[in-house]
């Protein structure tokens, strides 16, 4: 496919779990594994398109996470070892031994941790997207904050739209309503929720993938938001000593979001990631 065609959709024939994600897939070259993170699915991270599309080289595979949007339910206990296990086969079987990078957003993060992890020569680098580092309880959190709020708007909202809407989101205006509802809405509305309640038991891998190795030689990007409620930005540091060739940036004026809160300064950053491997393969 060329980059000129647009995505398209691919997907195995339903059930059993075993069968291959589904995944949105567009352009041709070095293979790219988005990620996407906790009760959503692959829509989140489309708003990082624009960065690839402008740029040749780049085979985009948006996976859909067992359980979310249209991929298969696990078929066994639902546990961040077997979401990392459903993500290898779909590497094994789409990208093959290829070089291949990964971006990976919240919970996405943890797994594209874990494909360094297991696939560590293999892996050009990551892009990590308030990368999910530490267990609920014991994270270090900025205290919660709001910079918008449109109290006309609030109103006009499905209380259940709004509810979920409002704990997430910094800036609860139009803006920040119409990427919510467009990127984030419909994932939630198409996980599985019984096996999101089941996930959240063994949320984390058993072991942290970092200490599987020692150090990740492959270019890597970690962008937080300074105003991340969810999973802050302190955490992420402890990541740095591991991948030796890390660029870090906390964003101020974004929360778990990122991405959506602040795009033009998100887009450069991934911009400046992907330039550096094209530079490194090429």
């Amino acid at each position: 496919m060329t980059e000129e065609t647009g995505p398209t959709e691919t997907a195995e024939t339903p059930k059993p779990a075993q069968q291959l994600l589904h995944h949105v897939e567009s352009g041709s070259g070095t293979p790219v594994v988005l990620l996407h993170g906790y009760t959503i699915d692959h829509r989140l991270l489309l708003p990082l398109e624009p960065v690839f599309a402008a740029r040749r080289g780049w085979r985009r595979l948006y996976v859909d996470l067992p359980g979310s949007g249209r991929s298969p339910r696990l078929s066994g206990p639902v546990t961040a070892e077997a979401m990392g296990e459903a993500v290898l086969r779909f590497v094994d079987k789409v990208v093959g031994d290829e070089p291949f990078a990964v971006v990976g957003i919240s919970y996405g993060g943890q797994l594209a941790r874990h494909l360094v992890a297991e696939r560590g020569p293999q892996v050009l680098g990551t892009a990590l997207i308030a990368p999910l580092v530490k267990p609920d309880g014991e994270r270090t959190l900025p205290e919660r904050q709001v910079r918008a709020r449109d109290e006309a708007l609030l109103a006009a909202l499905d209380p259940a739209d709004r509810e979920v809407f409002t704990s997430i989101a910094l800036y609860q205006d139009d803006a920040g309503w119409n990427a919510f509802r467009d990127h984030v809405l419909p994932g939630l509305r198409a996980h599985h929720r019984e096996d999101a309640a089941e996930l959240l038991k063994a949320f984390l891998l058993r072991q942290v993938p970092e200490s599987r190795f020692e150090a990740h030689e492959g270019t890597h990007l970690v962008v937080t938001g300074r105003q991340d409620h969810m999973v802050g930005w302190r955490d992420q540091l402890e990541l740095l000593d591991h991948y030796p060739r890390a660029t870090y940036a906390v964003v101020d004026g974004a929360g778990h979001n990122v991405h959506l809160d602040r795009p033009d300064t998100v887009h450069g950053l991934l911009g400046n990631w992907l330039d550096t491997l094209a530079a490194q393969r090429d």
